[in-house]
């Protein structure tokens, strides 16, 4: 019983002395995001891929509005099934415009989450490698309430990102 106090003790102190060796940093991964050159390029290539089919939905809905429009100012003096035809094709059109909004927010998402999976990968492989760089023992990152500017690694993991190629 006394070897395992001994050891238990021995082991604290070891413990104890290993600390005060350690080398801790943080990463304020949300502004490494603001701020990385490869999270504008993301954003540019979401806007350029996603442009047309924005245009097209602006497009339907104001040929819908039109539409609207002309049956209030007409519907009095329009025939009954000229006025029923054209509140039904008013009616399909915003199914299809409903559904076209749908698809492509579902669309825009699931790319998104793309181009930000990707992105993270990089930010991790940064701070990786700028925990092997510079000996870190520990990086934190999430979850963390205070960290002191002398343990904040976010500009490295910046300017590192600032060089890596796509």
């Amino acid at each position: 019983m006394k070897t395992k106090i001994v050891l238990f003790l021995g082991l604290l102190l070891a413990v104890n002395v290993s600390y005060a060796d350690l080398k801790i940093g943080f990463v304020n991964i949300p502004a490494v995001l603001e701020k990385a050159p490869q999270a504008e390029k993301a954003k540019k290539r979401l806007e350029k891929e996603f442009s047309p089919r924005d245009k097209q939905l602006v497009a339907q809905q104001k040929e819908i509005q039109s539409l609207d429009e002309k049956l209030l100012r007409d519907a009095a003096v329009m025939g009954e099934s000229a006025r029923v035809n054209l509140e039904k094709d008013i009616l399909n059109k915003k199914r299809d415009a409903k559904r076209a909004q749908q698809e492509f927010s579902e669309d825009f998402n699931v790319r998104r989450n793309e181009e930000l999976g990707k992105l993270q990968r990089r930010i991790v492989e940064a701070i990786r490698g700028i925990a092997k760089d510079q000996n870190f023992d520990l990086l934190l990152t999430d979850g963390v309430i205070y960290a002191s500017d002398k343990i904040d690694v976010t500009s490295q993991v910046q300017q590192k990102l600032s060089t890596m190629t796509e």
